[in-house]
């Protein structure tokens, strides 16, 4: 009996370290599974034979960048938060949806991707999309009504600070979270996530300061981020409010579900921002 408790012991206190190491790691390289960074440019608005403007902000000690897109008698602006991986060169087709919709279009790249300068954190992010919305708001004079803040997967997570403390015109999260120590919980049950995880992400604790109309974009085929994330968000907005529900994976439900996709957009937006 003195030898089973032992094992026993034994085993429970090598859980104990294994776990204990794991957290250790996870905590150490976080930012670089958070914020999978490209620096690479692999194309740009030239390549579509599109105008742009190269947008330069300068945020705290660091760089931000991103591109302004404008169309001919645009309805209003787009700013364009996107997802983890990549960077602003890799959402050309995205921003052509807005586009075609007619919408102007800021996108900008966080911390570290792209030709943004500095290191990405939450906090980056934060300071990022602030520094954008007074680019927009200030800079270039354009009413907050008269902007849609999106938010694609990680995205979501940046609009949500941001919307929590402006009016925009409207306001869009898609394959987003309630936050990211909840994702982590159900990737990683058997770690303490809310103590480890540095960059929190807490959208779902904001949506009910939102002041805009607001459309949650989620498919239950979602591998990455699962469909009750955006269900749950929905339920914490306020009203008005709408839920668009699409198809296909992570990455690629909003092009594979093709016209459900822009149909459900344009439904959305043409009650706020209808066509000249």
């Amino acid at each position: 009996m003195f030898g089973g408790r032992h094992i026993n012991m034994s085993t429970i206190t090598l859980l104990v370290l294994l776990t204990v190491l794991v957290a250790w790691i996870l905590g150490g390289f976080q930012r670089q599974v958070i914020f999978p960074a490209s620096k690479q440019i692999a194309m740009t608005p030239e390549d579509y034979a599109w105008e742009y403007e190269d947008v330069v902000l300068s945020v705290g000690q660091h760089k931000t960048t991103g591109w302004y897109l404008p169309v001919k008698n645009p309805r209003g602006a787009v700013l364009f938060s996107h997802g983890n991986a990549g960077n602003i060169s890799h959402r050309l087709d995205s921003i052509k949806v807005f586009r075609d919709m007619g919408f102007d279009v800021m996108i900008y790249d966080y911390g570290g991707y792209g030709k943004s300068t500095g290191k990405s954190s939450e906090k980056r992010c934060y300071a990022d999309i602030r520094g954008v919305w007074r680019y927009l708001t200030e800079d270039r004079a354009i009413a907050p009504e008269n902007i849609v803040l999106f938010g694609r997967s990680l995205g979501g997570g940046v609009v949500a600070e941001l919307a929590a403390e402006v009016t925009p015109g409207a306001i869009i999260m898609e394959s987003s979270f309630t936050s990211a120590v909840d994702v982590g919980r159900e990737v990683f049950p058997f770690l303490p996530v809310k103590l480890i995880l540095r960059h929190k992400f807490n959208a779902g604790e904001k949506m009910g300061s939102f002041s805009a109309p607001i459309l949650i974009i989620h498919s239950p085929d979602d591998d990455i981020i699962p469909y009750h994330h955006g269900k749950e968000l929905y339920e914490l907005a306020p009203e008005p409010k709408a839920f668009l529900e699409i198809e296909g994976d992570h990455n690629g439900g909003w092009l594979d579900s093709g016209r459900k996709y822009t149909d459900g957009l344009r439904k959305f937006l043409e009650t706020i921002f209808p066509e000249k």
